[in-house]
């Protein structure tokens, strides 16, 4: 009871001292877990002072020359200051400051109010205005969405105590449909097209509108521990948003792999249940790998390769100057693929099939300078599966 009340007073506290969210730190105070999944995440590691990756694309970029962080309205969209540079067609250059340093904040993605669809970019995200005394934030809560979510008082017995329901620092509106499904999430991840015309990257929208099954049930499952100190809960959402940068293990379930012994060798059949490609962005490079263990032996197979490679007259190039897709070797949304191999198995032998991943295919590694980038180079295992023959 005595932590409850230093806890309360030190929230009065906070709230006495400012009258508004202003940093990821403030809501590490209430809600300590998912402030410690969102810092090891993507989303807190948006800057290209925080992603060498995001840095070296950069670099490079004909944007950095025109001093147009244009990358800002979806990787730091709360550095006001290159959101209104970009606005008023001045210099907008990130800065390594406290600003920048929010990269995607809490209080960006829980002021989305909704997402107006654009065609040829990234849809607009449109924020609720949060000028006020007592933000308001939206979340998702099926036993609290008929309700709006405003803090509230409560007295107890003989009015010697007050206590407080919902949140003390800031209101939370839980009937916005878009944090149900994952809506919410398209404003960044929809779709990308260059200056060109060429779609760089699309999520499937047909993924994202079930509630039951959308991009935040799959990347943002439900976890042990509370949401938050204040009002105590046995689960929350994952905030460190599961991806190939972060808990890819997370991701695992959703490949499918089984095994059939053939007359002349084997199959190996490869499922993508998730409701988009395998790998969405162009930089990325995926690996199937089968190797039969016969006893001591090793036969390795012919690893396959998916990719998508954009580039212009033929020849790969960067994103933004890419004009067509020049090659793909992509396993699409949702779909099956079954490879014959030739290899005669027997009874005792085991057949390895792995999946992994490069970040940075390594074709672009010397382009991009990142051939000292440990994140880059790595081969990342996503899902191994040993199938033993019985016949």
């Amino acid at each position: 009871m005595l932590n409850k009340i230093l806890l309360y007073m030190s929230i009065l506290f906070v709230i006495n001292a400012s009258a508004e969210l202003t940093t990821n730190e403030t809501c590490k105070m209430c809600h300590p877990q998912i402030y410690k999944e969102y810092k090891a995440s993507a989303h807190s590691k948006a800057t290209i002072y925080s992603d060498e990756i995001h840095k070296s694309i950069w670099n490079i970029h004909p944007l950095n020359k025109k001093q147009k962080y244009e990358c800002a309205v979806c990787h730091t969209p709360g550095d006001v200051r290159i959101l209104k540079a970009l606005k008023e067609g001045k210099p907008a250059m990130p800065r390594n400051d406290k600003a920048h340093k929010e990269a995607i904040s809490c209080i960006t993605c829980h002021s989305i109010k909704s997402i107006k669809k654009n065609p040829k970019t990234h849809d607009e995200i449109i924020l609720v205005d949060n000028d006020k005394k007592r933000p308001v934030l939206f979340s998702a809560d099926e036993d609290n969405r008929d309700n709006d979510g405003l803090y509230e008082r409560k007295t107890t017995i003989f009015g010697m105590f007050k206590s407080k329901s919902r949140s003390p620092y800031h209101d939370v509106i839980y009937n916005n449909d878009i944090f149900y499904t994952g809506k919410v999430c398209l404003g960044c991840h929809a779709h990308k097209e260059n200056t060109l015309g060429l779609n760089i990257c699309t999520t499937d929208e047909k993924g994202a509108i079930k509630e039951d099954s959308n991009c935040i049930t799959c990347h943002m499952p439900k976890v042990e521990g509370s949401f938050a100190k204040v009002k105590m809960s046995k689960k929350h959402s994952f905030h460190g948003f599961a991806g190939y940068r972060n808990k890819p293990e997370m991701l695992a379930k959703y490949l499918k792999m089984s095994f059939k012994q053939t007359k002349t060798g084997f199959d190996v059949t490869f499922e993508n249940e998730a409701k988009h490609n395998l790998l969405l962005h162009p930089l990325r490079l995926g690996v199937l790998n089968v190797t039969v263990h016969k006893g001591s032996k090793e036969i390795k197979e012919e690893p396959i390769f998916y990719y998508r490679i954009l580039g212009t007259d033929g020849k790969p190039s960067m994103p933004w100057l890419a004009t067509e897709v020049v090659k793909e070797n992509m396993l699409k949304a949702e779909e099956i693929k079954t490879y014959k191999y030739n290899t005669i198995v027997e009874k005792g032998d085991k057949v390895e099939v792995e999946f992994g991943f490069y970040l940075v295919n390594p074709k672009m590694i010397e382009k991009l300078n990142l051939t000292k980038s440990e994140e880059a180079t790595k081969y990342n295992v996503l899902k191994t599966k040993t199938f033993e023959v019985l016949n």
